[in-house]
């Protein structure tokens, strides 16, 4: 939690074994120290970073391996995305998901007994 929380950035520098130096220049994440219990990693890694690079080198690097796409094509993002849309909901759009999701469990229901019966 937090302004940054759920925005992607890059870990410039590994201050000890509790913190890094984090950088988001395209995501607004403000170059700091935070610790690693407040970070979760991807798999997402920049090639060629340089030890202690600064906020251009970074952004440099993060624009030309197009570090902003590959997260927002990843499952995760996407799931992070789902989440949020649905927390947004109001009680209306909970009732229409609920109807949407009764009128799926019908179709998949009778399209089950009819390949059963067919069987």
């Amino acid at each position: 939690n937090g302004p940054s929380a759920g925005k992607i950035a890059v870990i410039a520098e590994i201050i000890d074994h509790n913190r890094a130096i984090v950088d988001g220049p395209t995501t607004s994440v403000p170059r700091q120290s935070f610790p690693y219990k407040h970070l979760s990693l991807t798999p997402l890694k920049l090639t060629g970073l340089p030890r202690g690079a600064g906020t251009g080198a970074v952004r440099k690097l993060a624009e030309k391996e197009a570090l902003s796409e590959k997260w927002e094509k990843s499952a995760w993002a996407q799931r992070r995305a789902a989440v949020e849309k649905r927390r947004l909901l109001n009680d209306f759009g909970r009732f229409s998901v609920m109807v949407a999701k009764k009128q799926r469990r019908d179709v998949v229901r009778k399209a089950v007994h009819k390949a059963k019966k067919s069987a």
